[in-house]
């Protein structure tokens, strides 16, 4: 478990990779102003299992309510979380999640088969789809090269487990989420990159959840893509912070 920063506390569940390290620029700008507090996910698939991940997290912090930050897959488990839990939860930020009603593109269908298979061609389109979104956010050919390096390292650092990866896309896909919507009760905040940048999760499937959830925000991490909570975390860490500051000054 990582626990960093100090203040009110932040949840933040990584991706389908299941690595927090994957997100170490992301912890770093979020606990400028806050508690952040994160963990790998569990190997074994199943959203129990998942949840008791989040209660753990909580529980070894000694906090009762925190605010539940998902990353793409994590935004599953967070709304999940706050459907299942909204006594824990005291607000929901869900950030380049897959649609409720989301279903993997031929590339990704074929990767949730044949993981391994399917690695190199997986790891090739990866690389294409991210140079492509840095070259937006990061268009300073230098900046961009030393992000890179960074990344690897990290990824090389803690790699993701290709057939692990594969049992959480089956979940995702498995389970209808409009339902959990209808359930979520606290604040809300919805963010994706813009739509023509993200070759992951269609832009468009994430607004759905704007719409889904009541009450919920929406907003633009500008020139980024799926890669903008660690390409640009000190502006994805800003529209977090900001939505927060609002819901503090309301309940002033």
């Amino acid at each position: 478990m990582i626990d960093v920063g100090s203040g009110p506390a932040i949840v933040l569940i990584p991706g389908v990779q299941g690595r927090w390290e994957w997100m170490r620029p992301t912890v770093r700008a979020l606990a400028r102003r806050w508690r952040v507090l994160t963990g790998s996910l569990p190997h074994e698939a199943g959203f129990d299992r998942l949840l008791s991940h989040v209660d753990r997290l909580l529980d070894d912090a000694h906090v009762s309510t925190a605010v539940i930050c998902g990353v793409s897959f994590g935004g599953l488990v967070a709304l999940r979380y706050a459907a299942l839990r909204p006594e824990r939860v005291r607000a929901l930020v869900l950030v380049s999640t897959p649609g409720p009603s989301w279903k993997p593109a031929p590339h990704q269908a074929r990767s949730l088969r044949w993981p391994l298979l399917s690695l190199p061609l997986f790891l090739a389109g990866a690389a294409r789809r991210s140079w492509r979104e840095l070259k937006a956010t990061l268009p300073d050919a230098r900046a961009r090269l030393v992000f890179c390096a960074g990344w690897a390292v990290q990824l090389l650092a803690a790699p993701a487990i290709p057939w692990h990866m594969a049992s959480r896309g089956r979940l995702a896909e498995s389970v209808p989420f409009e339902g959990e919507c209808a359930r979520i009760v606290m604040p809300t905040l919805v963010i994706a990159g813009e739509r023509e940048l993200d070759g992951v999760v269609p832009v468009d499937g994430t607004m759905e959840y704007g719409r889904l959830i009541r009450g919920a925000q929406f907003r633009t991490l500008e020139r980024t893509g799926h890669l903008g909570t660690v390409s640009a975390p000190e502006r994805f860490a800003e529209i977090v912070s900001s939505f927060l500051d609002h819901l503090s000054n309301d309940h002033a």
